[in-house]
């Protein structure tokens, strides 16, 4: 197989893969108990799952927008 005709190479599937575990890592951060009915829970706005978390989540989106974007360097052979 050719592989100058691949769209990715190596290292964008590595980028890709990092980037996805970054996203699941800050849904993970935003995740947690809420608030019933009952009772209410401060800790719905901590700054963890206000801040943190979306942070996360925004420097995963764009690691794996780079990671698609990202032109594979052409072997000389």
């Amino acid at each position: 197989m050719d592989k100058r005709n691949l769209a990715f190479d190596k290292t964008n599937f590595i980028i890709l893969a990092v980037g996805m575990l970054v996203v699941i890592l800050g849904f993970i951060l935003m995740s947690g108990a809420g608030s019933d009915e009952t009772v209410f829970d401060n800790d719905i706005f901590s700054v963890r799952r206000i801040k943190v978390a979306p942070v996360v989540c925004f420097v995963g989106f764009i690691s794996i927008i780079y990671a698609i974007i990202r032109k594979p360097k052409d072997k000389v052979e």
